[in-house]
């Protein structure tokens, strides 16, 4: 027992003068790397207690644990004598190649990080966190050497940094340089933008003059400026289109002028070309020719032997029965009574009524044909959720909720097209 006793102690002695044995050459072979990670290393140390050994006594290490240890330090002294081999370049090198074209294991956010630089606000701090995590791992696990001299390789880093910054700034005055070179170069082009913006002038001047400026290749914030440029004049001509289109709707609807109505869409369509899709002057178009052959098919003297009150309620009856086609045709026939103001309330209430039900019939079909295991029954269900869509904006080309309704039909497509 005595015997046994001493051999444990003078193992333990040669454990704790690990750490001042000097480091082997790295031009000898290498050894087999030690675990990377603590909690590799961590049972290196301590084998797991027995049923008859609580976990909160510390019984001597036997010959096997102690040479276990011994021989740990030993690599972890070699790894810090060799920087290829410190833990932190260990990552950083299965990181890299993990990154590699190659690779198979690299995930999509390794794929991001290659694709684009980091945010140093962003980067250099997280990194830094890393460090003193991964230096306080160390030390729990019980290596307080490795744990010592990372964070010394880390201090260490100063002088670099201050080399950092003293090319940062010789770029910087290379940059400025080249930027204040531009700027002048630029200047009558960018101040002729701001003024068309401020007298909020027609979208294509505006565009054609920043298409123009973003050829000359002025530099990345030039470029995306005049991009802003461009989508301010958009947006502010698009709320005139807008104005000018409603005025045009009032002609055909509220005046039952389409001929003035008409001549007046086309110079609209000519002045707002690149507006054609946003406000869908296609479907007014086509409204003010459906109210012109309403008109002709009316008879001048119709609503002296028919009462337009009784017509409106009927009219109402009819969208409650969901017998759309009969209550259109009587609400355009309205438009030509005096009560005109009131049928085109009711007119814009069915095209509601109307659609609605149809973006209920297109929600169950897509229920449905998400249950269906054949793919042919699902493609054909789908099919007919995208018809239904389409009757709506047939029918109703100005509906009010337009937009969500070409926005569920593009889902729809996607979906079929998967």
């Amino acid at each position: 027992m005595i015997r046994l006793i001493a051999s444990l102690s003078f193992l333990l002695m040669l454990a704790a003068c690990a750490g001042t044995v000097p480091a082997p050459s790295t031009t000898e072979s290498t050894p087999a790397a030690a675990p990377s990670t603590p909690a590799a290393q961590a049972p290196a140390q301590a084998s797991a207690p027995s049923a008859e050994q609580p976990q909160t006594t510390a019984p001597f290490a036997s010959a096997s644990e102690s040479q276990v240890l011994f021989n740990s330090q030993q690599l972890d002294n070699y790894r810090l004598a060799t920087p290829e081999n410190t833990p932190a370049s260990q990552q950083f090198s299965a990181a890299q190649s993990s990154n590699q074209p190659g690779s198979q294991t690299a995930s999509p956010a390794d794929a991001q990080t290659s694709q684009y630089p980091p945010d140093p606000y962003m980067a250099f701090p997280a990194l830094v966190d890393e460090v003193f995590a991964f230096a306080d791992s160390l030390y729990r696990a019980g290596f307080t050497d490795s744990a010592t001299a990372y964070l010394e390789r880390f201090r260490v880093i100063k002088p670099l940094w201050l080399q950092w910054e003293k090319r940062a700034d010789s770029l910087l005055n290379e940059f400025g340089k080249t930027r204040a070179e531009k700027s002048k170069q630029f200047d009558p082009m960018v101040l002729r933008i701001q003024n068309m913006n401020r007298a909020q002038s027609a979208y294509s001047l505006v565009k054609e003059t920043a298409d123009s400026l973003i050829a000359l290749n002025p530099g990345d914030s030039l470029v995306a400026w005049a991009g802003e440029q461009k989508k301010l004049a958009y947006s502010n001509t698009l709320q005139k289109a807008r104005r000018d289109l409603a005025e045009i709707r009032a002609l055909a609807e509220g005046r039952a002028e389409f001929n003035a109505a008409q001549e007046k869409l086309k110079e609209f369509q000519l002045r707002y070309r690149d507006f054609e899709d946003s406000l869908q002057t296609a479907a007014l178009a086509a409204r003010i020719q459906e109210l012109a052959a309403v008109a002709d098919s009316v008879a001048k003297n119709y609503w002296a032997s028919h009462d337009p009150a009784q017509a409106l309620a009927q009219a109402d009856t009819l969208k409650n029965q969901e017998k759309f086609p009969e209550a259109k045709d009587l609400l355009n026939k309205l438009m030509f009574s005096n009560l005109r103001q009131q049928a085109l309330e009711k007119y814009n209430a069915l095209a509601d009524a109307y659609c609605n039900k149809q973006r209920k019939i297109t929600s169950q079909l897509f229920t449905k044909a998400q249950k269906q295991k054949d793919p042919q029954n699902k493609k054909s269900l789908l099919q007919d959720a995208i018809d239904s869509l389409d009757n709506c904006l047939v029918e109703y080309p100005d509906y009010s909720q337009k937009q969500k309704v070409i926005d569920n039909k593009d889902f729809l497509q996607k979906e079929l097209s998967k």
